[in-house]
């Protein structure tokens, strides 16, 4: 496998295991298996393309972050204020 693909099984187990998800807990949020699940994190398959989304969106990463493509997460400003936009933005550089 390419090693972008091969990087997507270690940040998907990385991740659940971050978030507090047993590979069950996972699978029951993706309406997949335990066993798909599995086979994810041993890069033995890829999730489709709906699966990574429901993944990105579940972990709050860019799917570019789960494919290896960027190293950076993403953060969901939508429903703050620019101010608060701003605030967070600043905070977020401050810790850097």
């Amino acid at each position: 496998m390419h090693s972008r693909t091969m990087a997507l099984g270690n940040q998907i187990r990385r991740l659940r295991i971050q978030g507090g998800y047993t590979q069950q807990e996972l699978a029951d949020r993706l309406h997949v298996t335990k066993a798909m699940i599995s086979a994810y994190e041993q890069d033995k398959r890829a999730p489709s393309y709906t699966k990574l989304i429901e993944l990105a969106l579940l972990f709050n990463v860019s799917t570019d972050y789960l494919l290896g493509v960027s190293t950076g997460s993403s953060l969901d400003l939508s429903g703050l204020t620019k101010d608060e936009q701003l605030a967070v933005i600043s905070l977020v550089q401050t810790m850097k």
